[in-house]
């Protein structure tokens, strides 16, 4: 099989994870790297033996021959990039949250629908080992039709050493984790019906807020409550970065918690199996259960560009998602419910 060819834009701190990702496939070859400041590429490059390098998005367009471009910026240059990358007529990939407003967010999925060609979003964490097996135990039907569930991403985990930028973000927990935890909930319970939202701001020295409550309702009958943040390290045993979900249905309950353990309970009582993520050698180990998942989101984005079929993190799905994050911002600003149109996610 010919290993499609592609280049990364984007030098930081996860983009090496991206990279380490992409060669555990091998139909995908990255052949270029891009990144403002040429020297981060190059380190880059060496240490992951990719050849060339640019500071320069179009001088590495007009040199290269790739089949798409994997974009790893930081999120205020992700429109432009795309922008530029399709209009090319190549494929984009756009690592989450896709942009920094819902207006720009949807320009994106636009050029790139004109362009005719695919955008998907790197919207990993619906492929970690312990929610995917979580999903498929809810798709078998043996708790029966859910009816409330609670999505918890809460720690006290220094994420401000490693990203000290996310202090300087005016919006924080909930575009930068709500992009992930509230895929999640869409992808397991459907589109949302209505939205409402609380936020805080508990650390001192940041400019966004670090604890976010959303509420909906979803799927035209589950009522879901998502938590999230950082406040501070008060817990006893702080699981970063794992997500704890715990689902009510009409015949029984599955809970997935600490340490990927997931229990289905029925009235045939409780069945418990640990569901760990796979452990790669490149892997940061407080970051494995996340990091992991990327190669299972890398596998979904390559098949999908192979066969011709929309990812399962599409640009016309994420815009779904990116709408719940900025209809969180209002209602927290407003104190007000937003009603989407149900089906659409669009309010």
């Amino acid at each position: 099989m010919t290993k499609l060819r592609f280049a990364m834009f984007g030098a930081g701190w996860f983009a090496r994870y991206q990279l380490a990702a992409w060669q555990e496939l091998e139909d995908a070859e990255c052949v270029a790297l891009y990144n403002r400041t040429g020297a981060k590429a190059e380190a880059l490059a060496a240490e992951f033996g990719v050849p060339r390098v640019y500071d320069d998005p179009e001088a590495l367009l007009d040199s290269e021959q790739v089949d798409f471009v994997d974009i790893v910026t930081h999120p205020d240059t992700h429109a432009d990039l795309t922008q530029r990358v399709a209009g090319r007529g190549l494929a984009v990939i756009c690592q989450k949250p896709m942009a920094p407003s819902l207006g720009v967010a949807e320009q994106m999925v636009e050029s790139c629908r004109a362009a005719g060609v695919p955008f998907s979003v790197h919207e990993n964490w619906r492929w970690q080992t312990p929610l995917r097996q979580l999903k498929r135990v809810l798709d078998e039907g043996r708790i029966g039709a859910p009816f409330r569930a609670r999505i918890d991403m809460v720690s006290g985990f220094p994420v401000f050493d490693n990203q000290p930028f996310l202090k300087e973000l005016e919006q924080l927990v909930l575009a930068d984790m709500g992009s992930h935890i509230l895929d999640i909930a869409r992808w397991l319970f459907g589109e949302v019906d209505s939205l409402c939202c609380h936020t805080r701001r508990v650390h001192a020295d940041i400019r966004g807020e670090d604890v976010a409550t959303v509420m909906m309702e979803m799927g035209g009958g589950t009522t879901v409550v998502c938590n999230m943040g950082y406040p501070g390290n008060y817990m006893e045993k702080d699981r970063f970065p794992e997500t704890f979900v715990f689902i009510e249905g009409e015949r029984g309950s599955i809970e997935l918690g600490p340490d990927f353990w997931i229990r289905v309970t029925t009235e045939a009582g409780t069945e418990a199996k640990r569901h760990p993520p796979t452990l790669y050698g490149w892997l940061d180990p407080a970051y494995a259960v996340a990091l992991s998942s990327i190669v299972g989101c890398h596998d979904n984005l390559l098949q999908a560009l192979r066969t011709g079929t929309p990812a399962e993190t599409s640009g016309e799905d994420n815009i779904k998602t990116v709408r719940l994050v900025f209809a969180a911002y209002d209602s927290a600003a407003t104190g007000r419910t937003v009603r989407f149109e149900t089906g659409r996610g669009d309010e």
